[in-house]
């Protein structure tokens, strides 16, 4: 029986992966069997320079490694002066050799910072800790090859990019099924509501607008293959005044042209209530930016279905609207994130760099009309 023990460990590990319900958490009463590893920035002499200094237009390979392994967890932290620089830095991670990246963000994007700026909050599956420490423990399993990378698209050298990446190497193959991790950044600046002529969101031709089929909402991702959705970081930046959150979201499986599921608010999506009224974090969901239902204000949110993440066997599109049947004009950010089996279709480009930046537009509409600027709002930190 002994010289099974270590196969067992190794699937009852697996199967904890693939339910997520312990996000990968081992069984910490049974000997564990695989080697744990870690790729970090300290100084190879032994000194005490622990960083690394990222030029403008360099790429720097956090990771490379082969497989079978996973990594359990990354943690980051960045001194770079430039303004903005979370929107500047990109993470990519690439599996197995492939070209195409199954991860593509910008850094502070995939950590929740959709403004380019840092606040604490805290989930299951990502963190910002004090001060300025970027956490992820997704499970990210590989079979031949894990290379992670960052690129400094900004103006300025990143002065400090510290980092930390423990993974495991296993000494057995990964199961044929095993699904890889993926994350993909999106963004609408504006979103193009269908109308500026209202007055509240209540309004009758708002409100008896009809949106069946989902056209013309915010999509998270489109993906082709078979994988399961497990969830989405959005910051909100109001071009408008009023509630933001009337939108539905609209979840499309397996080429379902009406969607599969609906919901009933971006608040309800985001499993808060009545506008949230104020920030909150939990370990799957939470709106820890909260302001005023104003423009210039910023929101972000977050929602996470280790529950039950929405499984898909041919295709997978999330969508949410921008206001009740997409009639509002405000900017979204956000990064879904997803398993999935490869090869996975290419992501869209990402938007150019000076495109990324948060910036209200004139779309006119309640508190918009003529506005081009909100410095209290925009300010980087």
């Amino acid at each position: 029986m002994k010289r099974f023990l270590p196969w067992l460990l190794f699937i009852a590990t697996t199967f904890a992966l693939r339910g997520f319900g312990q996000t990968a958490f081992p069984d910490l009463t049974q000997q564990q069997t695989y080697t744990l590893h870690r790729a970090s920035s300290m100084e190879k002499t032994g000194g005490n320079i622990d960083s690394r200094a990222v030029t403008p237009g360099e790429t720097l390979t956090v990771l490379d490694t082969d497989g079978p392994g996973m990594i359990s967890h990354l943690w980051f932290t960045i001194n770079d002066p430039e303004p903005y620089h979370l929107k500047r830095i990109v993470l990519r991670i690439y599996w197995d050799g492939e070209t195409s990246p199954s991860v593509e963000t910008p850094i502070g994007d995939f950590f929740g910072l959709g403004f380019g700026e840092y606040f604490n909050w805290q989930s299951e599956m990502l963190s910002v800790g004090s001060s300025r420490a970027l956490n992820c423990f997704f499970p990210m399993p590989y079979r031949k090859h894990a290379r992670i990378t960052i690129t400094n698209e900004g103006k300025e050298p990143i002065v400090n990019f510290y980092y930390n990446i423990d993974y495991r190497a296993y000494a057995h193959p990964l199961p044929a099924d095993t699904l890889y991790f993926h994350a993909e950044y999106r963004q609408a600046q504006p979103n193009h509501g269908w109308t500026n002529q209202w007055y509240e969101n209540g309004d009758p031709n708002v409100n008896y607008r009809r949106n069946l089929d989902g056209k013309d909402n915010y999509v998270w991702f489109e993906a082709k293959g078979h994988g399961q959705y497990v969830g989405v970081t959005m910051s909100v930046l109001q071009n408008q005044d009023g509630w933001w959150g009337e939108g539905d979201d609209m979840f499309f499986v397996d080429n379902d042209t009406t969607p599969t599921i609906v919901g009933t608010g971006a608040e309800d999506y985001f499993l808060g209530a009545w506008g949230f009224g104020s920030p909150f974090s939990y370990q799957l969901y939470g709106a820890p930016v909260v302001n005023r239902d104003l423009a210039g204000e910023r929101q972000s949110v977050y929602r996470f279905h280790l529950d039950s993440p929405i499984p898909f066997t041919k295709s997978m599109k999330a969508t949410i609207e921008h206001g009740h049947a997409n009639h509002r004009s405000d900017n979204f950010y956000s990064v879904a994130y997803w398993y999935q089996a490869e090869p996975h279709d290419p992501f869209p480009p990402l938007p150019p760099m000076d495109d990324r930046i948060p910036t209200l537009q004139v779309v006119g509409g309640p508190g918009n009309t003529g506005m081009t600027e909100h410095p209290a709002s925009l300010s980087p930190k």
